[in-house]
């Protein structure tokens, strides 16, 4: 007697893009707008990493990245932070316009190294 299929392997759904949710590369700044703890001087720009899909109260999202220092642009700490998605400012990470660097040629052995 003949067995029946095997079933397909299931792979997991993509994550369903949120409007106005960063996605990981994108700079945000999270001021009191986002939430009232980054009110006033305790502002700051994040280097979005990750954000976590897990479900939250609605209109609220967890990401995680690193706070970037805003004169040079340098990581100072990574965070995770909990922030309403309508106070988000969102940069958007620009795409490369420049393609990738490939080598001209193959590369060369050279002896006595």
């Amino acid at each position: 007697m003949n067995s029946p299929p095997a079933p397909a392997p299931r792979t997991p759904a993509p994550a369903p893009s949120r409007p106005g949710v960063p996605t990981p590369g994108d700079l945000v700044l999270i001021d009191g707008r986002a939430s009232v703890q980054f009110n006033g001087d305790r502002a700051l720009w994040l280097r979005v990493t990750s954000v976590d899909e897990r479900p939250t109260y609605h209109g609220w999202v967890w990401l995680t990245g690193y706070v970037i220092d805003p004169a040079t642009r340098n990581a100072l700490a990574k965070r995770e932070v909990y922030a309403q998605i309508a106070g988000l400012h969102i940069q958007r990470r620009k795409p490369d316009s420049t393609p990738p660097r490939t080598n001209a040629g193959p590369a060369v052995r050279r002896r006595g190294v």
